[in-house]
């Protein structure tokens, strides 16, 4: 007789969130999966359990403050009244503002002339507010902001990170370094080269061979904007190497065994292979995985009522109606009653399909702990809401 096989270990959330050693949980997955309500009711069941909790948001949508009863949500954490006093603990939320954070790197690493000049560069404020990469990378830096300013004034004990709403979960690691790349790599010096070098306007820069001249990448950009480029470059010229150095640096936090890895889900299949993919990739960069959430499981009301047999007994119902039908009452309760097992079918048809997904990631990932999470009924709008997500979050 062989030993029934055993499931994928369950994701503790409480055990998590209580560690004292844990500093920081980041929040990452494809976009659509509900990040922003698990960062969001992971922050507050880990206040109301006493931990001094920041949640940091990129979620533009706002569902964030509305759901805390907060009006807005900025920069600059606000308070959540009310939240975890009892035990000591406090709820902070914020919302990445790209660009304020970006503006704050330049002041803080650049003189106050050299800073107004960056600031009103044109090229810069493209950069700093839709350059692709920006919203990741600064969602880092603020990260890091955060850190240093909890253990330079103990303000919180407990980061919580709502990663930028990606097409790829991946996007969240790979783009920082991009950016950081560009921001201070050779293919701007050598843009600005000849301005530096005070020489004619002739640019150029080698590939395979080949030369493109000033005047060619003049006629591709536009002059202004290659001068806009000239004069921003010029202006950061003391910040070269800070963007990729800071970027390292935070990317070092997220190494740390005070950080954890939460990686949300739904349970379809493409979801579920972007989840494998930042799974694997964490595993690959020796980052700490805490495990995977799959939200909005659909489930049944009675398990035991499968989707063929209600189906089945919907339809006798119909034919039963269409023959001895003479519209009474218990006709329209036939009906009615037929309604409600397609309705019970094509649920148990969307549960089976939910549960494959997952038993197949679980297949192709055994070591993952994973917690489950039902799907809700109704959207998630206030802190009862989002403690009852809490709750299922623990309950796995």
């Amino acid at each position: 007789m062989t030993a029934a096989r055993r499931g994928p270990e369950r994701l503790d959330l409480d055990a998590l969130l209580a560690d004292p050693a844990t500093g920081i949980v980041v929040c990452c997955g494809s976009g659509g999966v509900g990040k922003t309500t698990t960062a969001a009711a992971l922050g507050l069941r880990a206040a109301e359990a006493g931990r001094r909790v920041v949640v940091l948001t990129i979620d533009p949508a706002r569902r964030l403050a509305q759901s805390l009863g907060l009006t807005e949500l900025d920069n600059v954490p606000r308070p959540v009244a009310a939240v975890g006093s009892e035990n000591g603990g406090s709820l902070d939320a914020m919302m990445l503002d790209m660009k304020r954070t970006f503006d704050d790197v330049v002041e803080a690493h650049s003189t106050p002339e050299k800073a107004a000049q960056i600031l009103a560069n044109p090229f810069y404020q493209s950069v700093s507010s839709s350059f692709a990469g920006t919203q990741e990378y600064m969602a880092m830096e603020r990260l890091g902001q955060l850190r240093a300013e909890a253990e330079r004034e103990g303000s919180w004990d407990f980061i919580v990170v709502d990663t930028p709403p990606s097409r790829s979960a991946l996007d969240f690691l790979d783009a920082p370094k991009r950016l950081g790349s560009f921001l201070d790599g050779r293919f701007i010096r050598l843009l600005t080269a000849p301005a530096r070098a005070g020489g004619k306007a002739y640019l150029k820069v080698f590939s395979v061979g080949a030369t493109i001249t000033a005047a060619t990448l003049t006629k591709v950009l536009g002059g202004q904007l290659l001068a806009d480029v000239q004069t921003f470059v010029a202006a950061l010229d003391t910040m070269f190497g800070g963007f990729r150095e800071r970027a390292d640096v935070t990317y070092a936090l997220l190494k740390e065994p005070a950080t954890a890895f939460v990686v949300v889900a739904a349970p379809e299949r493409d979801a579920l292979r972007e989840a494998a993919y930042f799974v694997d990739r964490l595993e690959s960069e020796g980052m700490p995985l805490a495990g995977v959430v799959v939200n909005r499981l659909q489930t049944l009301a009675a398990p035991s009522l499968t989707g063929g047999r209600a189906a089945a007994a919907a339809e006798q119902l119909e034919e039963t109606a269409s023959v001895d039908g003479d519209g009474t009452a218990s006709d329209d309760l036939a009906g009615l009653t037929a309604a409600v097992l397609r309705l019970h079918a094509d649920l148990a048809e969307v549960s089976a399909r939910h549960e494959g997904h997952v038993r197949r990631f679980v297949a192709g990932h055994p070591q993952v702990r994973v917690s489950t999470v039902p799907a809700s009924a109704t959207d998630i709008h206030d802190l009862d809401g989002l403690r009852e997500v809490g709750a299922a979050l623990a309950a796995g």
